[in-house]
């Protein structure tokens, strides 16, 4: 499943952004146009523009405050750590678009409210001020997964080189430095955004694309500023802080019982040692429990039956052929022992979904296509006035949502202009950076760019499916075989992914952003600054949190320690494939990776077949592939958080609905926000006071008699 999971925020595409996290908001609906129609025809019943009739809408330059910019810098800082933390644990990553709405209605509210009462209130917080803040928010915090630092940038390094194979060449390794990322992320983060600016009108007047994410977020926006919406939101924001606080302090406690390796609550052996030894355990994470209550009740139960799937029944199996299949003496990271198996099938069932994925969006996008260039009668005017050729059911809401979504143009030529420029600096800087990234590899990507951007958003647009990721690895394959084995092609393969990737991802985010300014009323104009803020505090943001990271955790990207990194290794064999091919896998793996990706193929067919309420039922290839690396503690977590939201549903469905999110919220948020303090304790030097370990009756017997002695 590629869609906004692994493109905004796990390698997960069943995201932001699973099939998707932020579809929850509208309806679940599972890229099935229908349920989103009739969603906007109940928004036209409501017509919310007559609510806000009597408010004023501040023109673009009032939209976009320092007010606004301060609270979307300090809400960058937090949502970066949560983003980085989930990037190098497990790379799930829920949809944050309604934390950062909601705390960013917050804390201005407060604000203003503050200055009201001492009569020094010159501006009122609108509705547009708030849109700008929650799109400058997640532009900011999803340059920490586009970024690639839990992935294919991570995956250049000298620490997952050695995880790939037993001998590495020094071309093919760029370890991280806060230099080259600072430039390397600035050059390719904005071309996304000019890309398809001058489509904006298509998109979203013309064609009418539902973009459910913006869509959801939207209502939400618009929601918080209505009487009763305010009423709910500061209830919201209350359960939010209590359990912000409980997630906080249970981090700090957890901390000091963590003095050494394998200690603390993390490695409590919940199902017994020897289920411990095959990773199934709880591990007491705040944060997954609070990601498992985001996520849609099938992502989760995906996940345990692929932890079951490859670590109860798999690799017990191919363990037991240890010496037969591969050698015995291998250590147990080398990828021709078992973890080849780990990796390569995951990777496998990876491709073979997003492969899928990626055929069915493309064809709904040419079919989609097809029929809105063949329907002139629902195409607008240019100028957006009433002519013959209107629509006779155009709403009041749509009436004035479209006559100021197209008041502020952005010319043509300054996106145009902006593009070629930022392709010219960047095709001279990337190659300077990367040697092994020819700069006439830059210029063909960037040609066939602005079309791949152009699909990705109005795929997203239909189905609420981004598919960087995908893009992104089809970049790896085909730039890392062009450059070739001798020639660097592992690490030009990963820097292609992060220069294809960036471009589709934050064209299809600045769409979503566009529909939602659409619906709140926010200026294009606005978006669009807004926008390119964000993103360039990402730019600054994401490499200085992953550095401190880098700097602060001993074991960075090692498997078995506290982050992982998984995907940075998943990444950079995907490289390794796309240049040296299969010879180094061990005995019958390729035959198991041919397996597992025909099933994937076949699994989201019959998923597809059967209809959406059978479907429900069928698990998903992407996230059954996560655990067959990771193992499942985290999905027990997940599931944990997934099976208190269901029993809450059962007792008060309206509660739990109002109110699960801003729970789940603050469970992910206080935990994230403790890797701060955490990362500066290890910098000066605190280790944590206590060491807890769990060890087996005869262990413990030894360890007795040999302190007795």
């Amino acid at each position: 499943m590629e869609n906004n999971g692994e493109d905004k925020m796990v390698e997960m595409s069943f995201n932001e952004k699973d099939r998707n996290i932020k579809r929850r908001v509208v309806e679940k609906r599972s890229g099935d146009n229908e349920i989103a129609k009739e969603e906007e025809e109940e928004s036209k019943e409501s017509s919310i523009e007559e609510i806000f009739s009597t408010k004023e809408v501040p023109p673009w330059q009032k939209q976009v405050t320092l007010r606004a910019l301060v609270v979307s810098f300090v809400l960058s800082i937090l949502f970066t750590f949560i983003v980085m933390k989930l990037n190098l644990t497990t790379g799930i990553i829920p949809s944050l678009n309604v934390s950062a709405g909601l705390l960013g209605f917050f804390f201005v509210k407060t604000w203003t409210k503050f200055l009201e009462k001492f009569g020094m209130l010159r501006q009122p917080f609108t509705r547009q001020e708030n849109t700008v803040i929650q799109t400058c928010v997640v532009a900011s915090s999803g340059i920490a997964f586009s970024g690639g630092f839990g992935s294919y940038l991570f995956g250049m390094s000298d620490v997952v080189a050695k995880q790939s194979s037993e001998t590495t060449n020094a071309h093919d390794i760029k370890n991280p430095a806060l230099g080259w990322m600072l430039g390397f992320i600035f050059v390719v983060s904005f071309l996304g955004l000019f890309s398809v600016v001058p489509l904006r009108k298509i998109m979203i007047i013309d064609f009418k694309l539902i973009y459910p994410s913006g869509t959801a977020t939207a209502h939400l926006i618009n929601s918080f500023h209505t009487p009763q919406g305010a009423k709910l939101a500061k209830k919201q924001v209350r359960t939010l802080g209590k359990f912000f606080s409980f997630s906080f302090i249970w981090g700090f406690f957890q901390w000091f019982f963590t003095a050494g390796d394998g200690c603390g609550f993390v490695n409590f052996p919940t199902f017994g040692l020897k289920a411990y030894e095959n990773r199934f355990y709880f591990d007491f994470s705040a944060t997954y429990v609070g990601v498992g209550m985001i996520c849609p009740h099938l992502i989760n139960i995906s996940l345990l039956v692929g932890a079951i799937l490859s670590w109860g029944i798999m690799w017990p199996l191919i363990d037991a052929r240890k010496g037969s299949w591969y050698s015995a003496d291998l250590s147990p990271s080398s990828l021709h022992g078992i973890q080849g198996y780990r990796v390569f099938i995951a990777i496998a069932m990876i491709l073979g979904d997003g492969l899928y994925n990626f055929l069915k969006v493309l064809t709904r996008t040419l079919l989609g296509l097809y029929h809105q260039l063949h329907k002139k009668d629902t195409v607008l005017p240019v100028s957006g006035r009433s002519s013959p050729e209107d629509p006779p059911s155009l709403s009041y809401d749509d009436e004035i949502r479209t006559q100021l979504f197209l008041k502020d143009q952005i010319p043509a030529w300054l996106a145009i202009a902006g593009y070629v420029t930022i392709g010219i600096i960047s095709a001279a800087i990337l190659p300077q950076i990367f040697p092994q990234l020819r700069w006439y590899y830059v210029v063909v990507m960037y040609i066939i760019a602005p079309p791949l951007a152009f699909c990705n958003a109005y795929g997203c647009g239909l189905t609420d499916w981004s598919l960087a990721s995908t893009y992104g690895k089809l970049a790896i394959f085909i730039i890392g075989a062009w450059a070739g084995a001798s020639h660097g092609g592992v690490i030009a393969g990963l820097a292609a992914c992060g220069v294809m990737m960036n471009i589709v991802s934050t064209a299809s985010d600045l769409m979503q952003d566009f529909k939602t300014g659409y619906m709140t009323l926010a200026s294009p104009r606005s978006m669009f600054l807004s926008q390119i803020i964000g993103t360039a505090m990402g730019c600054v943001i994401s490499p200085c949190v992953f550095w401190l990271f880098y700097k602060a955790f001993n074991g960075l990207g090692v498997p078995g320690s506290e982050y992982p990194a998984p995907y940075a290794l998943v990444y950079r064999n995907m490289s390794i494939l796309g240049v040296q091919g299969f010879s180094a896998l061990p005995k019958h793996c390729l035959t198991l990776c041919y397996v597992f990706f025909i099933a994937a193929i076949v699994i989201n067919g019959i998923r597809d077949a059967v209809g959406k309420k059978r479907a429900s039922y069928i698990p998903i290839p992407m996230a059954m592939a996560i655990p067959f690396y990771l193992g499942s503690y985290f999905a027990i977590d997940m599931c944990v958080g997934s099976l208190i939201l269901f029993v809450w549903q059962k007792v008060n469905k309206s509660k739990a609905e109002a109110f699960g999110p801003a729970v789940a919220s603050g469970l992910i948020c206080g935990d994230g926000i403790w890797t701060l303090p955490s990362s500066i304790l290890a910098l000066a030097g605190v280790n944590p006071p206590i060491c807890m370990k769990f060890l087996s009756r005869g262990t413990n017997v030894k360890v007795d008699t040999f302190l007795g002695s």
